[in-house]
């Protein structure tokens, strides 16, 4: 706003002087007048309590050298100072950016404006009006400091949410901790590591994130009194400051900690245990290397709390561990070794699946019967768990004594296992293929089979021709649909130097496929493979199962002589 003002320089009588002095003086603001030159004329009693000055002390000072000021103490050049610049180009300046220095030396924060005084169209001084926005600063910064706090909390709580969600997709320890290492550098610290426990009190450094030539080694006995002691034996959480980090080892382990602070150059460092209800299973390590960001009270809540988390987790890992090693020890001993036939090849195969529980309730089986015929069998219990692989024991042993207590067709004895199994075995349902190799050692041969709900049987010819043999495809075993069942055996000629693949969809199923290109991709293999050794084959065909399986895998393969009678 434009102030014409001329009686401020004496043009008038005394009364309009007084008139104005006191109507400053009245003003809430502070308020000064410059002339031309930036020196001051006036000032109400306002602006000398606001920047603690006496009133006579201001008069006929330069303004700008005064009180003008940065935020960090310095003088603002007079080229780039705003108020100067209203007496240099006649425009009104306004702001809540501009600092004075007080009598005292210190800065007061302002908001002011500033508007020419003009008369005919002279630049004749400047009236500058403030208030002190101190309180406002200070309630825009606890705002800020509550808004960053909240931010703060916010990224603390999604680092946590993340760090779980990761924990619990794989149960591979090793590559569990690796993930964890990679979501807290450096949202978190600027470098972190994961020491674990292992047999007769030993410690052993397995990740180190960002890695480093120290990240993993041999076990290093740890001592009762040392440091990573404390937190593995006491499952205490430990801040560590620059003077603790430069505290002469006490250990092997404290040792090549101590090289990895100095060579990362940490300065402040948080260790807590991994720990479960029962026990601490190693311990994790947080550092940062910058001086002004040193670790509080906070980030040890946090840190003592990912602790927590991932120790859960490297039990659950460990126990999963153990029991997959017993399930799957006791799945491979009810897989009973083949039978010996002179003029039959047979090879097998079993995979446990690469997530879960690791076992299952798939099998393969090959006995002779009575009256001489060799019986293959493939089967698939529902279920992936420990139940699953003992439900299948009841089912394989069922099937292996009905089948040699009666010399009959397959489709009788499948017939007869459906009936039994719901009263003496647990199994709920289950798919099954029961075949008989019938044929002389000199030929022909023939595969008569019953399928249960399996997967289709695959034969292979020696120049290559593979195709499924789909005929007679019946309901699984446990259906129970009341009605009678109706099955019936399948016959197909097998000729000279022939492969029968039988398997279990985990071969031919995968998360993101469908079972069209599964058994597609079977059969442009096993044609591929016609003319390799039998072990070969079995081999290439596990070899390719498609990376994302997650259901174990029987495969049983029996290929008959190259020539024979009727061949």
């Amino acid at each position: 706003m434009m102030r014409h003002l001329p009686s401020v320089y004496g043009h008038a009588g005394l009364p309009d002087q007084r008139l104005l002095q006191a109507a400053f003086d009245s003003a809430g603001a502070g308020i000064y007048l410059t002339d031309r030159a930036g020196s001051i004329t006036m000032v109400n009693r306002q602006a000398g309590a606001l920047l603690g000055r006496p009133v006579a002390e201001m008069l006929g000072a330069d303004a700008h050298d005064l009180l003008h000021r940065g935020a960090d103490d310095g003088q603002t050049p007079r080229s780039s100072c705003r108020l100067m610049g209203v007496l240099e180009h006649g425009r009104p300046a306004r702001g809540d950016e501009s600092t004075f220095l007080r009598g005292d030396g210190s800065l007061l924060p302002v908001s002011l404006s500033a508007a020419p005084i003009l008369e005919g169209g002279q630049v004749l001084g400047v009236i500058v009006v403030f208030t002190d926005i101190t309180e406002r600063l200070n309630l825009s910064r606890q705002q800020a400091g509550h808004l960053a706090m909240l931010e703060g909390f916010n990224a603390r709580l999604t680092l946590l949410t993340e760090i779980t969600s990761v924990l619990t997709q794989t149960l591979e320890v090793d590559e569990a901790l690796q993930r964890l290492g990679r979501l807290i550098v450096p949202r978190l610290a600027d470098w972190a590591m994961v020491d674990l426990r292992v047999e007769h009190d030993e410690v052993e450094r397995v990740v180190v994130i960002p890695p480093a030539d120290q990240a993993a080694g041999s076990p290093l006995p740890e001592p009762p009194g040392s440091l990573l002691a404390r937190v593995l034996d006491r499952g205490e959480t430990v801040l560590l400051g620059p003077g603790d980090i430069a505290r002469k080892p006490d250990s092997g382990m404290a040792a090549a900690q101590r090289e990895l602070f100095a060579a990362r150059g940490v300065v402040s460092a948080i260790i807590t245990p991994l720990r479960t209800q029962r026990q601490v299973l190693g311990a994790l390590t947080v550092a940062r290397t910058d001086p002004a960001r040193p670790f509080d009270a906070t980030d040890v809540t946090l840190v003592t709390d990912i602790g927590r988390r991932a120790g859960l987790a490297v039990g659950n890992a460990r126990l999963f561990g153990r029991q997959r090693e017993v399930a799957e020890m006791m799945q491979r001993h009810l897989l009973a070794p083949l039978p010996q036939v002179g003029h039959l090849e047979m090879a097998a195969r079993y995979l446990p699946a690469p997530v879960g529980s690791q076992v299952g309730g798939d099998w393969y089986d090959a006995f002779l019967l009575p009256d001489g015929v060799t019986a293959l069998v493939i089967g698939d219990v529902v279920g992936h768990d420990i139940t699953a692989a003992a439900e299948m024991a009841q089912l394989r042993s069922m099937v292996r004594t009905l089948a040699w207590d009666r010399c009959v067709s397959p489709s009788l004895v499948v017939n007869r296992v459906d009936q039994a199994m719901s009263a003496v075995t647990d199994v709920p349902m289950a798919t099954m293929i029961l075949a008989r190799v019938e044929g002389s050692e000199g030929g022909p041969w023939q595969l008569r089979w019953s399928n249960a709900g399996h997967p289709p049987p695959l034969l292979v010819t020696p120049d290559g021709h593979a195709r499924y043999l789909e005929q007679r495809q019946d309901l699984l075993l446990g259906l129970r649909l009341g009605i009678e069942s109706t099955r019936r055996d399948a016959v197909e000629p097998m000729p000279a130097g022939s492969t029968l693949v039988l398997y279990t969809d985990g071969l031919v199923e995968s998360p993101g496929s469908d079972l069209a290109t599964g058994l597609a991709r079977l059969r442009a293999q096993a044609a591929a493979m016609a003319h390799l050794p039998l072990e070969d084959v079995c081999d290439d065909i596990v070899r390719r199962i498609p990376h994302g399986t997650t259901d174990d895998v029987a495969l049983l393969a029996l290929r008959l002589p190259a020539c024979g009678a009727g061949a």
